[in-house]
């Protein structure tokens, strides 16, 4: 068989190294460093893939803007993977918008891009974790028998979520819209990748919509796609995740921040399959399966007229709410050395013994961040840790004095700490305790962007980096 080949700009060996080392032989990867060598390299060796790793960016992203518009022109048939931080700049976020690329923002799932190549390359198989095609074969046909592979995967204690979790699987083998409820950091794209992957469409793809990361005006565009001429950057036609994702499973996070007009749309793609492209006339009918996810309750935001009622009563016939994780403190345990085994073999940091103190420190914190937290302080504590002796010391300050950070609600007071002495009723240390609530809060309003955060509190960047250093954020 012959090879197909594809190029990575990156000077991050998890792409450069992990990434290829996931695929066959029958794919070859060229590593590029520089942004002017990429289009070189791409024609020479006929590069049917691109992966350009743009996660660390200084600049607007003009010139990698223009990069990636020039090797769509000169080669229209090579598929891109884009990989932005969350707050992708405004030039990156157009041309991916309004040009035929998998755009992929924040935390990137390894597995996930190399399985996205074989769908769309026609790579011959991964170096799956199970060694072999038998196993690979022996894998799923256990997940054919399995009724239970969401209860499996889903690690939880709490009899209300295993509760939840077996409802879900029996929604899964059907073709309805599911609708997840829970605060920021809760599980719910996982979830819902477990729901793809244990229904009858797991061999089609699963492709997530992070809405509350899309501008408004370009929401529509990826969910539906849209022609060309269709708006001033719409240079080419631009094929939309509901045709996209052809019989798999599409994943609209944030859902709550739809505008009503988009809301009319998306309930008549939900009740018929129809829709238009923006800027055509052609009705295309999706066949994909939908699940939608909020941080929010939606019933609120319809007594406020933010959201349908129609649209609301749809989606409220298969709701399931996952509880936050402070509200299941059954789990902070099997969760906590999942994370640190993850940790481990990711930083390749020998755990030898887990001390008994940090696991009652992680369990009796208040983790307003949820799980995402609760992974992001493990993964900082294996770091540091150099013995093998992991305890609580390797903890962050606020974890081990309990001062928890901004709620999912942004209008939420964060709890403060109780003083532990006259000193700390001095005028100074009580306007610096104020100062580090407005800073956590506004982070928490603008999804953790330095640069809005600045913005809004009318300060520099550098200055709220030293603010943050200061006071451990």
């Amino acid at each position: 068989m012959a090879k197909s080949n594809g190029v990575v700009l990156s000077q991050n060996p998890f792409f450069t190294s992990d990434l290829p080392a996931r695929l066959d032989s029958s794919f070859d990867f060229y590593t590029c460093d520089k942004l002017t060598s990429v289009e070189q390299v791409a024609v020479e060796k006929d590069a049917r893939a691109l992966l350009v790793d743009l996660q660390r960016i200084s600049d607007g992203g003009h010139a990698q803007a223009e990069l990636l518009e020039n090797l769509q022109a000169h080669l229209p048939d090579l598929e891109i993977v884009l990989l932005t931080d969350e707050e992708c700049p405004e030039p990156l976020e157009r041309v991916a918008a309004c040009t035929r690329m998998h755009h992929v923002r924040g935390n990137v799932d390894i597995g996930m891009i190399a399985e996205w190549l074989e769908d769309r390359i026609g790579v011959a198989g991964r170096a799956a974790e199970l060694g072999s095609a038998d196993a690979s074969e022996s894998a799923e046909a256990e997940n054919d028998d399995n009724p239970h592979g969401i209860s499996r995967a889903f690690h939880t204690n709490s009899p209300r979520l295993k509760k939840m979790l077996d409802e879900l699987e029996v929604a899964a083998q059907h073709d309805v819209t599911t609708l997840l409820i829970g605060e920021t950091g809760s599980g719910k794209t996982f979830l819902s990748s477990l729901i793809h992957q244990v229904s009858p469409r797991r061999n089609d793809p699963f492709l997530p919509v992070a809405c509350g990361a899309l501008p408004s005006d370009l929401i529509e565009s990826e969910m539906f796609g849209h022609v060309k001429g269709a708006f001033t950057s719409a240079h080419a036609d631009k094929e939309g995740k509901f045709l996209a994702a052809g019989r798999g499973t599409i994943l609209l996070d944030e859902i709550d921040v739809l505008g009503l007009e988009q809301q009319v749309k998306l309930l008549r793609v939900i009740e018929t399959g129809e829709f238009e492209p923006v800027g055509s006339n052609t009705t295309y009918k999706s066949q994909a399966r939908l699940v939608v996810a909020s941080n929010l309750p939606l019933q609120p935001l319809v007594e406020q007229g933010k959201f349908r009622p129609d649209l609301y009563y749809r989606l409220n016939q298969l709701k399931f709410e996952i509880p936050p994780l402070r509200d299941r403190k059954c789990d902070i345990p099997v969760l906590s050395k999942k994370f640190i085994k993850q940790a481990a073999e990711k930083h390749k940091i020998a755990i030898n013994h887990i001390d008994e103190s940090l696991m009652t420190a992680l369990y009796n914190f208040t983790w307003h961040g949820n799980v995402r937290e609760l992974e992001n302080v493990i993964q900082r504590a294996v770091i540091f840790c150099r013995d093998g002796q992991l305890t609580a010391e390797h903890l962050p300050d606020h974890v081990l004095a309990g001062i928890a950070g901004p709620m999912n609600d942004p209008t939420a007071a964060v709890p403060r700490p109780q003083p532990i002495s006259d000193a700390s009723n001095k005028l100074d240390q009580q306007m610096a305790l104020t100062e580090r609530e407005i800073i956590e809060q506004t982070l928490f309003k603008n999804n953790f962007s330095r640069t809005k955060t600045a913005k809004n509190l009318g300060i520099s960047r550098v200055t709220l980096y030293n603010k943050m250093k200061k006071y451990g954020i």
